[in-house]
């Protein structure tokens, strides 16, 4: 059936067409030029860290961190298995290990309680993600990491904009990684941003984006030599991508408000009904609703019959996530089995991500609400 609602809807304007067309009329600079520092730098400043580095992807800027920080054969990384598969990849990637912990169910992210069960002497870090755009236990977490004398990364993947009191996420680690995904808060299409106070992980982390090459000036408009001193990826974002990216960001408080005002709409046509619950997060938060997710209070077979319910009403849903430590990969490469994290996959059992994004209308939203209420009207279950 014709999808009437999409999950989400990519906000933009004519300000962002004119910023792609004229970082192409350039006639040059369509890899690497001047929009990719003036957006690393707007963004470092709209984040509130020293520096920010852009890359082709958010996987590519987790990638990146990895070598930054040295992990590798031996070595340990706590992530949760409730998230995007590339937060536990990456420490593979070098040849660490990813382990699993459990995550608390007020903000979906690790529980502080288990991340300090699962230490060893082999835990080099600590990195838990911000689930939907609500930041999670990370004051805990970062006290956990300064005890044990751990690194943390934030996998802020998801909550660009978001806080806890007057403090961004992205802040509070010693690194935070940020998507620019088509359905991220604000988006290049494909993207991602490392943020960090330590010039030290920006300049290693610059070597990983660029083949290891000692980038003194534009490598496609100089003709002096520049070494290659490691071995590097290309991880680069384009400057077309990061002129759509300073565009973008310029109407991230815009498309922030419009967000959390379709979000209180919505749940309050939702609260009604006891089957569900709607996304809320502790006080003192601020929550971006990068995605509206609802926990269906039944389990998994009555959310999937909802799932298909909304679907044959036009309207699109997502689990977002099922568990990654119950996937074919790491079943298999890492012997993981149902029950090893029982409030993760009670949780990723429950979730329903519903449609959530600024040009949202109430129309649409009072068809959503209608159609969960129909679900569970008595003529739906006759």
């Amino acid at each position: 059936m014709k999808t009437k609602i999409p999950l989400f809807k990519i906000y933009w304007d004519e300000n962002d067409v004119k910023a792609v067309s004229d970082a192409i009329k350039m006639g040059m600079n369509w890899a690497i030029g001047p929009r990719i520092e003036e957006f690393e730098k707007k963004i470092a400043a709209y984040i509130g860290t020293k520096y920010a580095l852009a890359f082709n992807s958010g996987t590519s800027a987790l990638h990146a961190l990895m070598i930054a920080y040295g992990f590798g054969a031996g070595d340990e990384v706590i992530v949760p298995s409730f998230t995007f598969i590339a937060t536990a990849n990456a420490p593979l990637f070098v040849g660490a290990r990813p382990v699993f912990a459990e995550i608390e169910s007020e903000t979906c992210g690790l529980d502080p309680e288990d991340v300090k069960k699962k230490i060893t002497s082999r835990t080099k870090a600590i990195m838990p993600i911000h689930f939907g755009g609500c930041a999670c236990k990370i004051r805990e977490l970062r006290q956990i990491a300064k005890d044990r004398n751990l690194i943390l990364i934030e996998d802020a993947a998801e909550a660009l904009g978001a806080q806890i009191d007057d403090k961004k996420t992205g802040t509070f680690g010693d690194a935070a990684v940020i998507s620019l995904c088509a359905n991220k808060v604000i988006t290049t299409g494909e993207g991602g941003v490392v943020v960090t106070d330590s010039r030290e992980i920006l300049e290693k982390m610059k070597l990983a984006r660029s083949h290891g090459r000692l980038d003194t000036a534009n490598y496609f408009t100089t003709s002096q030599y520049m070494d290659y001193i490691d071995l590097g990826y290309n991880f680069r974002m384009s400057n077309i991508l990061a002129a759509l990216g300073i565009s973008q960001l310029k109407k991230i408080k815009k498309i922030i408000r419009a967000r959390k005002q379709n979000a209180a709409y919505l749940s309050k046509k939702l609260e009604k009904i006891p089957q569900i619950i709607t996304p809320s997060s502790p006080a003192g938060y601020s929550h971006v609703y990068q995605m509206f997710t609802i926990l269906v209070k039944n389990g998994r077979a009555e959310r999937d019959r909802l799932k298909d319910h909304l679907g044959r009403a036009g309207i699109m849903t997502k689990v977002f996530f099922d568990p990654v430590h119950l996937t074919g990969f790491y079943k298999k490469s890492s012997g993981y089995k149902i029950g090893d994290l029982p409030v993760t996959e009670m949780v990723s059992a429950q979730v329903l991500t519903l449609p959530m994004y600024p040009s949202l209308t109430r129309k649409e939203m009072d068809f959503i609400a209608k159609s969960i209420s129909d679900f569970y009207s008595p003529a739906q279950k006759a």
